[in-house]
């Protein structure tokens, strides 16, 4: 698989099978500064059942750090300024400028101008949960954690979640997350495969919940995902796959299929 050229957005699921999400995706870098002040050149179809992106916050600059900022609207930048910490306002940049760049090549809209709303929130109701695109057939999620940010686009409801691995404290105090059958299997392993097999579950709980639109208002006990190398998908209608990424990171995708 090849990896995409700086300033250009690369299309990651070209070479997966069309019925269902692929297992891999390339680490290829989306320059973000390519981004601004252009107009696509037209809306274009989904090439894929699922097209996957990935960025790195640590690959963009000061200039492009500056500019992914410019492509967000007044509510996404309060949010930024209001981290503590530069990487986690440069990663939640990172991340709303990366899906706002891959859905204004797909719909044809310069980035700034979409129409992104957010739905209610699945808990309370309020006018804060996950951001949505009022377009029909268009369906997206977007996540990041450190310094990785991974956006998906598909026709159909779809979820992806990218986490750093657990560590052994953070194992030991989420136990309760895991279905009955996740925590058995995890109790078989030796204590340094742990944080690994747990992080697998995790990102494909996060997915699927996602993909549901409850997030963690549904408690990810529930589900059955697995701890072990190849994910089980939770309901009959849902795939889900493990997603390749760099050292450091898992991360995984569920699509509803039609």
């Amino acid at each position: 698989m090849s990896e995409g050229r700086s300033g250009r957005l690369l299309d990651l699921s070209a070479h997966a099978p069309p019925t269902r999400p692929p297992a891999r995706l390339c680490p290829a870098v989306l320059d973000l500064s390519g981004l601004h002040g252009l107009d696509p050149p037209g809306p274009r179809p989904l090439r894929e059942p699922l097209e996957l992106y990935l960025a790195q916050v640590g690959a963009q600059d000061e200039q492009a750090l500056q500019r992914a900022g410019e492509l967000l609207d007044a509510e996404e930048r309060a949010r930024a300024a209001a981290f503590r910490h530069d990487r986690d306002r440069d990663a939640y940049v990172v991340a709303h400028a990366a899906l706002r760049g891959v859905l204004s090549v797909l719909l044809g809209v310069r980035a700034q101008a979409l129409p992104l709303a957010r739905d209610p929130c699945a808990g309370c109701g309020g006018p804060h949960g996950r951001p949505t695109l009022r377009t029909p057939g268009v369906h997206f999620s977007l996540s990041h954690s450190g310094g990785l940010v991974m956006v998906a686009l598909a026709p159909e409801p779809v979820g992806v979640d990218v986490e750093g691995l657990a560590t052994v404290r953070t194992v030991l105090g989420a136990q309760s997350a895991l279905h009955p059958a996740e925590a058995r299997e995890l109790a078989l392993l030796p204590e340094h495969g742990r944080p690994a097999a747990f992080t697998r579950a995790w990102v494909r709980k996060e997915a699927y919940l996602k993909g549901l639109g409850t997030g963690l208002v549904r408690d990810p006990s529930l589900d059955y995902v697995g701890t072990g190398p190849a994910p089980r998908s939770p309901a009959p209608e849902w795939t889900l796959r493990d997603v390749l990424v760099p050292s450091g990171y898992a991360a995984a995708v569920a699509l509803r299929t039609p």
